[in-house]
């Protein structure tokens, strides 16, 4: 009679697959003892078979399980042991490289500084956290302009050192005003730059961005403004069709102020830039105010100039095709992975506008 134990010991004892396997051909192959245990069930009697077979299959499935079981655990110390010693599996495939993507945002940032690079503009930055007189009265909105209504306000609860009442800037005009003080004129800058305003619907989000243009020089006309923004326009959507409609309008900080509008032309539905079927505004302009020029310190009667202002994220929106402002904060990588630029195939700029102070 064939004693389980003793299989199963001597099958727990083997060292290597080799072993394994030569127990398993003297066991279970066709020669082997517990295969002619069950040869010998055809010779039995049908009370016997009852009786017989039943152990004799469990002796099978025993072995064959303890057969497999001491298999795996060599295979798996023998990987183990292969890894081990191995400081690259060069069998293994390589593991996927991840790849980022330009942002839109950063992509048309850089877009814009090129273009106004191309006219002399350098950048100028600014703090995002600003003070009242920076961001409302240099501009000529003081305590009791209703323009301050116009700007759904981030304020601090706390007062600076100084006691000035501190905000998230509500726009990038306060680094017009700060760049005047510090450079005096003449001066031609953009600030690009996030602003914050408590506001969000499909066009609309508490942070977005904002590029602005200050032209400080003697005998600046509207003529000048008009001029430069039909420019940056056509060389922004790259298309020489780009037609401007100059609406009179009101902004404190300029006079005369004017809204811009551009022509588009309705292409599958959707709205393009460029021709005259239709018009949609896009930025807000004017002559800059002389309260703001001898606010910043220099003298109106010698110094003029524009500005403009526009929304960098819906310029993003009207050139590349995106019809929902909060898409751009969400962070959906499926989204980036769309509408995102690669950093390989689309020059930038970051390293290569010059800046003013």
């Amino acid at each position: 009679m064939i004693d389980l134990d003793t299989i199963l010991a001597s099958i727990a004892y083997a060292g290597s697959l080799d072993e394994v396997e030569a127990l398993r051909v003297k066991h279970l192959g066709k020669q082997g003892d517990v295969s002619a245990l069950l040869k010998t069930l055809g010779a039995m009697s049908p009370d016997e078979r009852k009786v017989e077979g039943p152990k004799i299959h469990a002796l099978r499935e025993s072995v064959a399980g303890a057969l497999a079981t001491r298999k795996a655990a060599l295979e798996n110390a023998a990987l183990e042991e292969q890894l081990a010693s191995e400081t690259i599996d060069l069998t293994l495939p390589a593991p996927e490289t991840p790849r980022g993507s330009v942002h839109p945002i950063s992509q048309v940032m850089d877009e814009l500084a090129e273009v106004f690079a191309d006219l002399g503009f350098a950048v100028a930055t600014g703090p995002e956290i600003e003070d009242d007189w920076h961001n409302f009265t240099a501009l000529n909105m003081p305590e009791s302009h209703p323009a301050r209504a116009m700007h759904d306000t981030f304020y601090f609860p706390d007062r600076d050192a100084e006691g000035r009442e501190m905000l998230l800037r509500t726009h990038t005009s306060p680094v017009q005003i700060r760049a005047m003080i510090e450079q005096g004129a003449p001066i031609r800058i953009i600030a690009p730059g996030r602003v914050y305003r408590s506001d969000s619907d499909a066009t609309h989000t508490p942070m977005f961005h904002q590029i602005e243009g200050l032209v400080i020089d003697k005998g600046i006309h509207l003529g000048h403004l008009k001029w430069t923004l039909e420019t940056f326009l056509k060389a922004y959507f790259e298309r020489d069709d780009v037609v401007l409609r100059l609406r009179p309008s009101y902004f404190p900080f300029t006079e005369p102020s004017v809204e811009v509008d551009v022509g588009y032309t309705m292409v599958n539905g959707k709205r393009v830039v460029g021709g005259s079927e239709g018009w949609m505004e896009v930025l807000g302009s004017g002559m800059v105010n002389r309260k703001v020029i001898a606010a910043a310190g220099l003298d109106p009667d010698e110094w003029q100039g524009f500005a403009f202002g526009t929304g960098v994220d819906r310029l993003a929106m009207l050139k590349y095709g995106m019809d929902d402002l909060r898409a751009f904060f969400d962070g959906d990588v499926r989204w980036l992975s769309h509408y995102g630029f690669s950093a390989l195939d689309v020059p930038t700029l970051s390293a290569g506008v010059g800046t003013a102070a």
